[in-house]
């Protein structure tokens, strides 16, 4: 094998008459600098969206096949980046003049799923065949890390057959002892503990919680699944609403309706996560009501989640609506910045990461509506870390989240920059417009002068009337002392700083 460190060309005049074998080597050495190359190029998150699960098929003749999971994956990368796929590996292998974009064989391209498993790893749920000596199996591509929604099992990702999986698919990182409660949640974190440990108890069934995208739904449904899981004699199925539509509707093209009906009837407790992609399918509400009716009279456990309550979710049949209300109905609210701040800490503490208050201050007024995003956006600040070996720093976070930063920028008010920096300088708000001089008001009525500049386009003498009809000169003055202090000081600078992001969230 020492001739596989070889430069390309020498990999060019063997790959004819390369064993099976060797041609497999030198074939994912190549498709490793590839995939390395097109991280650089393309960035990190769109590599991983549309073209990690892409896997090495075969080479014939000057043609190389690379399979990808689902038809909808393949055109998308065919229309986006097939002049790229054909300039590098011909740039590394002088042979290939082509490449060949199909679909993994073996693949039901009418399923259902064959069109939505975007981001999800597919490679290990279906070979292709050995054609000769050339075909090579896939190589493997290692799923993303996703943080806040579970990754579907092997045998969830594979192309349905009409028959439903019933082995619970659950992701281990969401548990009761890694959920976070605070005052938005504590209502729908009790109400879970309570059907985890008595499922099927009365006034409990079903179980309905309700809230926005990234505020635990998912969490929770998780965490109670495990639970009863640990009872070894109770069968735990979970399923989003668009993956128990995708198997009904599979289970009517291959005619075998009753054995799905049957098999989904048979467990002890039933999971459906974001009910709302139900509305608008007739057909497959009808059998979801069924089902619910079936396993609530044989007194099963039902748990149902929604970005809704049931009254509110105008599109699904009243006669449904009323039977998810009738048991717990169970809201979580959107997280207080003591929440934020808590997800934070406990985040920071599992990554063994030490990350200084001030960031997390920043983060938690600055990341206000999405757990999910906040999380998402720790998990990105000590990855950076990591790699380039640099401090968590206030100045760090905004150039690693400045994507993020931007979409939740907004204009700002002098009357909000007055009232910030009091509350943080622990002085009055009226003080801002006051004729009073002493240190401990006039440094912070300062601060708040130089903000208005940086974050308003308002003008001098704009400034100077909301601060108690003070001359231009005066806020001239309290510019240019704040800018000596921001150069001389740096904790003052920080202090400065983090004023200056908290009032841009």
């Amino acid at each position: 094998m020492s001739d596989l460190t070889e430069d390309s060309n020498e990999f060019t005049l063997s790959l004819k008459d390369a064993d099976p074998a060797t041609l497999k080597s030198i074939l994912e050495i190549h498709w490793e600098r590839i995939c390395s190359r097109l991280k650089i190029e393309v960035g990190e998150v769109e590599y991983r969206t549309w073209l990690q699960q892409i896997t090495l098929g075969g080479i014939e003749e000057d043609e190389l096949t690379l399979y990808l999971p689902t038809r909808f994956l393949r055109d998308w990368v065919r229309s986006q980046y097939n002049s790229k796929l054909n300039q590098l590996w011909n740039n590394e292998l002088s042979q290939i003049r082509r490449v060949e974009l199909a679909l993994t064989p073996q693949t039901d391209i009418t399923s259902p799923d064959s069109s939505t498993n975007i981001g999800v790893d597919t490679t290990t749920s279906s070979q292709p065949q050995t054609e000769g000596n050339t075909t090579l199996k896939p190589a493997q591509v290692k799923p993303s890390v996703q943080t806040t929604a579970p990754t579907p099992s092997t045998a969830e990702a594979k192309e349905d057959d009409g028959k439903l999986p019933l082995q619970t698919q659950l992701d281990p990182r969401f548990t009761f002892d890694n959920f976070i409660v605070g005052k938005p949640n504590e209502f729908a974190y009790a109400c879970s503990r309570r059907v985890a440990e008595r499922p099927s108890s009365p006034g409990f069934n079903p179980l309905f919680l309700y809230g926005g995208v990234g505020l635990g739904k998912t969490h929770l449904m998780h965490a109670i699944g495990f639970e009863l899981a640990k009872a070894g004699n109770i069968s735990v199925s979970y399923m989003s609403a668009e993956k128990f539509m995708y198997r009904f509707i599979a289970s009517i093209r291959s005619q075998s309706t009753i054995e799905f009906k049957e098999e989904l009837r048979s467990v002890d407790v039933l999971m459906i996560d974001d009910l709302q992609f139900l509305i608008g399918k007739d057909n497959t509400q009808e059998e979801f009501f069924h089902t619910f009716n079936a396993l609530i009279d044989a007194g099963r456990q039902i748990i149902v989640s929604a970005d809704k309550s049931p009254s509110d979710l105008s599109g699904l049949e009243d006669r449904l609506r009323t039977r998810l209300g009738c048991g717990m109905v169970a809201d979580i609210h959107a997280t207080t910045y003591e929440l934020r701040i808590s997800i934070l800490e406990a985040k920071a503490a599992s990554a063994n990461v030490v990350i200084s208050p001030k960031v997390m201050e920043f983060l938690a007024h600055k990341i206000t509506t999405n757990v999910r995003e906040l999380e998402g956006a720790l998990n990105r600040l000590i990855a950076h870390a990591n790699l380039f070996g640099r401090p968590i720093t206030l100045e760090a976070t905004q150039e690693v989240l400045h994507d993020i930063l931007k979409s939740h920028e907004r204009r700002v008010t002098i009357e909000e920059i007055q009232r910030k920096v009091a509350e943080h300088c622990n002085i009055r708000q009226t003080d801002m417009t006051s004729a009073r001089r002493a240190r401990a008001v006039a440094r912070p009525r300062q601060i708040a002068m130089y903000l208005a500049k940086q974050l308003t386009s308002r003008s001098l003498p704009e400034i100077g009337r909301k601060f108690g009809n003070r001359d231009h000169t005066t806020v001239m003055h309290a510019i240019s002392r704040i800018s000596e202090l921001i150069e001389k000081d740096s904790a003052f600078a920080e202090d400065v700083e983090l004023l200056r992001r908290m009032l841009e969230s």
